[in-house]
């Protein structure tokens, strides 16, 4: 038996009162006033951004937790797990969105190019005093969404794309790939990740990944020591690890329960795996980390 897993929420969890449409933006005290359990652990299956104009708090996102204060911009991508303790003064905007509307005025990888969409750096940008630039045109998008009008979508969309391309610019300046690894092996990690996101239950192997990704798993590994500071092993056992801990912190999972979500054969292999790489055994983390 399986242990009940995180709610995963999409768009059709926050009915807009008008047709349903592949964007939602909303004020962030209204919106946490609307959908109370947004403030808890939750997963999606959208794009999200968080602006905050006003007040102060913490935003967790998969178990690291980030401080908020006025000038922060978060950004999310399907998958992640995240909960927020905000004061009661918060204000702010809330944008959500499905990848294939972004996609479909702006196709290729761009959208999956943006550093803050990428999960080996920080999920927030802390802008300076006195920004306005996004701030703008998060309001003009606010502006946009007040009332139906003609091409709302591509106005939106077309706000979105800037607001992001923007956001990019003021992200810290990250180590360039070196030029006989063009984009290419970018590329190729956003495709190892996006397969152990699917995989990781089943598959722990580099083997495996590599075979899917028609490379040697001498390549695979070179790639991720390179671009990410890991051994490609590292990069799966951090992912098993990671849904590990949210099962054991977010649900009533038993440790058998949770050992059977995440393929492993049985209770007592998981507790060494998890003690292997954690230093500490399931019940140890579920207790020290008791909401």
């Amino acid at each position: 038996m399986k242990p009940p897993g995180l709610p995963v929420l999409t768009l059709e969890s926050f009915p807009q009162g008008r047709a349903q449409r592949p964007w939602y933006l909303e004020q962030l005290a209204r919106h946490v006033a609307n959908f109370p359990g947004v403030s808890q652990p939750h997963a999606h299956d959208f794009y999200l951004l968080l602006y905050v104009t006003q007040g102060h708090g913490t935003h967790t996102i998969d178990l690291v937790s980030y401080e908020v204060r006025p000038g922060s911009l978060f950004f999310m991508t399907p998958g992640q797990v995240h909960h927020w303790q905000l004061s009661d003064d918060t204000q702010g905007y809330v944008v959500l969105f499905e990848a294939d509307f972004y996609l479909f005025r702006y196709p290729g990888s761009r959208l999956f190019d943006y550093p803050f969409f990428n999960h080996t750096h920080p999920p927030v940008l802390y802008l300076a005093e006195g920004e306005t630039e996004i701030r703008f045109l998060i309001e003009r998008m606010w502006a946009e969404d007040a009332a139906p009008a003609p091409q709302q979508d591509e106005v939106f969309r077309s706000y979105l794309h800037i607001c992001l391309e923007l956001a990019a610019r003021h992200f810290p300046s990250t180590t360039a790939p070196e030029p006989e690894e063009p984009r290419h092996a970018q590329q190729l990690l956003r495709e190892f990740g996006a397969l152990i996101n699917q995989g990781f239950r089943v598959h722990r192997e580099v083997q495996y990944y590599a075979d899917q990704l028609h490379v040697s798993p001498n390549h695979l590994n070179a790639l991720c020591r390179r671009h990410l500071s890991k051994t490609a092993s590292a990069f799966i056992q951090e992912r098993v690890l990671v849904e590990a801990r949210r099962l054991l912190r977010h649900t009533p999972a038993t440790v058998s329960q949770v050992a059977d979500a995440l393929g492993f054969e049985d209770a007592s292999y998981f507790g060494r795996y998890f003690r292997k790489h954690t230093g500490l055994t399931p019940d140890t983390f579920r207790g020290t980390h008791a909401p």
